[in-house]
């Protein structure tokens, strides 16, 4: 079976869920409060294994309950965690969520997921050379990043780089990845002098712009296409952007055409906003069956 490698963040999300939004100085109540498990390289990590993928992770916790946990759910969900680095010289990850009418407001603490250094990532290049897809995302060192994504463009393993949240990376960066999958308003940050013609053009078949409830476009080199999102009632958007790349990397290691896997991530995220939490919603295989709109080969 083919190894999807995920390198990125871990961490605990502690949610607050409220009917209004504080100003600034302002108390306001909240209706309830949870903790969830997040971090989007363990949220991309989860969604791809509930697929069936073979997914190894590496990431790095704190030497903490939360980072036993973290590590404990991860193997729950079949990720191989045997490349996690736990540390005493910082706490676990965290992010701080509020929810407000169906929408999502974050603050993440990576603490623990700093320490995912380029030193670190050289002792495992065997790891990364084996492996038959990689994933990143913007939630640990922008150097650790532009490392994977140099060794990955040198041995041609397929790279899938999420940008989010939104940080500066040059267009030859960008270009050596074999997808990319920004939001808009990840895109306007990327490329505020473009327009997204513009951009889709300058990347076709490796830009993939996700459109919230639109779905995503991406341009074949002669038109744009976009692929709907499938209409559903959310109940918590945290975790489907993630839900959409790990789906997305699992449609594309199945062989699937760029637009049937992002039909595939849009099938996947339309499931992972009817549930709560990062990871509550996402699918598994046999839930995506269930779906009359599943017509995928595989």
């Amino acid at each position: 079976m083919k190894t999807i490698l995920v390198i990125g963040s871990s961490s605990t999300d502690f949610i607050v869920t409220t009917k209004q939004l504080p100003a600034s100085g302002e108390t306001v109540f909240g209706e309830a409060f949870a903790t969830r498990f997040g971090g989007k390289g363990a949220n991309q990590a989860v969604a791809a294994s509930r697929l069936g993928a073979k997914v190894t992770m590496i990431g790095s916790v704190g030497a903490d309950s939360f980072g036993e946990k973290i590590t404990e759910n991860l193997l729950s969900n079949q990720v191989d965690v045997q490349y996690f680095k736990q540390t005493a010289q910082q706490s676990s990850g965290s992010a701080h969520i509020t929810l407000y009418k169906g929408d999502n407001r974050i603050v993440v603490v990576p603490a623990a997921n700093d320490l995912l250094t380029v030193a670190y990532l050289k002792q495992y290049s065997s790891v990364l050379n084996a492996a038959d897809f990689v994933i990143l995302q913007n939630e640990i060192p922008q150097e650790s990043n532009l490392w994977v994504i140099d060794f990955c463009a040198e041995k041609a393993i397929p790279l899938l780089y999420n940008p989010a949240p939104a940080r500066k990376i040059s267009a030859a960066s960008l270009a050596k990845t074999t997808y990319f999958t920004p939001n808009e308003q990840e895109m306007q940050q990327l490329f505020p002098k473009n327009s997204l013609s513009e951009s889709l053009r300058q990347f076709p078949n490796q830009l993939i712009i996700t459109i919230g409830q639109k779905g995503a476009i991406f341009f074949d080199g002669e038109k744009e296409i976009m692929v709907p999102a499938f209409a559903t009632e959310a109940v918590d958007t945290t975790g489907a952007g993630d839900t959409f790349n790990g789906a997305f990397a699992v449609g594309i290691l199945q062989g699937l055409p760029i637009a049937e896997a992002i039909r595939l991530g849009n099938l996947a995220a339309s499931f992972s906003v009817q549930g709560f939490g990062a990871q509550g919603g996402m699918p598994t295989l046999a839930d995506l069956k269930t779906s009359a709109d599943f017509t995928f080969k595989f």
